[in-house]
């Protein structure tokens, strides 16, 4: 394992993917992450690159050329070189490449920034185009954290605090695609209890969020965090079915419409940038 740490936070890595694993207090050992329970999901915090959730019949069309790509994209599938800017701040690199080119016809290069301040934890997707044309993209964040957190409860011991919201709407996910059917929860002072109940139908997936920070508090006034995101339109909702876990994943994109045309300029929440240029988006967790 690859990490990073200081006197209140210690932050696990591996390579492949470049994807966060632990986030653990320092004297407590409270451990924030989910476990990565192959009974349930095997994963932590995977980077969705270079698309978010299902592309229709995982296929799309470019300039007149037909492509594959898998759920999520191929990011936390590939290795990422890395280098330790210091004790407490780490980057991962993953650049195009003949593998890469044969799906996504897009020279890039995807920096993954991981750096820890006091008991926060902020990850930078940093995206560059090195290339004189075009590159279309989207990416998100998938990070679980545990519930509950150092087995303190129960799972309905906690809940999810919007900063901004009375309510969420979020649309239903048919065959892996976003659906015009939606369902609204209205927020008793911004708290959404969580049930694994919740999660049945997959992922909530909500297009006109305005908190721009979701806690993961309990009512036994156990161990908590602070989650922060700006500037993704995005957001998702998650755990797998009966797992003690619940994921907050900002996004820069989103699944295909069920009634999608497959074409990548046309898809809902791709990001155009132009080239040689540069784009980047952060997120934060905060342990207490």
């Amino acid at each position: 394992m690859i990490f990073i740490e200081n006197e209140h936070i210690i932050a696990s890595f591996s390579a492949k993917g470049a994807e966060l694993q632990s986030i653990k207090g320092t004297d407590s050992e409270t451990e924030y992450m989910w476990s990565g329970n192959a009974n349930y999901w095997a994963k932590f915090s995977p980077i969705l690159f270079p698309i978010v959730g299902a592309i229709k019949y995982e296929s799309y069309q470019f300039e007149g050329e037909n492509y594959h790509l898998p759920r999520h994209g191929f990011a936390r599938d590939m290795e990422f070189e890395y280098h330790h800017v210091n004790e407490q701040e780490i980057v991962f690199t993953l650049k195009h490449s003949e593998v890469t080119f044969k799906v996504y016809p897009f020279a890039f290069i995807l920096s993954i920034r991981y750096k820890i301040h006091g008991a926060s934890l902020c990850c930078t997707y940093e995206v560059s185009n090195p290339s004189d044309k075009e590159l279309l993209f989207s990416i998100g964040a998938h990070p679980a954290f545990a519930a509950p957190l150092n087995k303190q409860g129960v799972y309905t011991d906690y809940y999810l605090l919007f900063n901004k919201d009375e309510e969420i709407t979020f649309h239903h996910i048919i065959d892996n695609l976003i659906s015009d059917n939606t369902t609204t929860i209205k927020l008793e002072e911004g708290k959404l209890p969580l049930t694994h109940e919740l999660f049945y139908d997959d992922a909530l997936v909500i297009k006109n969020l305005k908190s721009d920070s979701i806690s993961i508090l309990n009512t036994k006034n156990y161990n908590g965090l602070d989650f922060h995101f700006k500037d993704f339109p995005y957001f998702g909702i998650w755990a797998a079915k009966d797992a003690d876990f619940v994921c907050l994943e900002p996004w820069c994109g989103i699944a295909d419409g069920i009634n999608h045309n497959q074409q990548l300029r046309d898809k809902e929440g791709i990001v155009f940038l132009e080239p040689n240029g540069e784009w980047q988006r952060t997120w934060q967790v905060t342990c207490f």
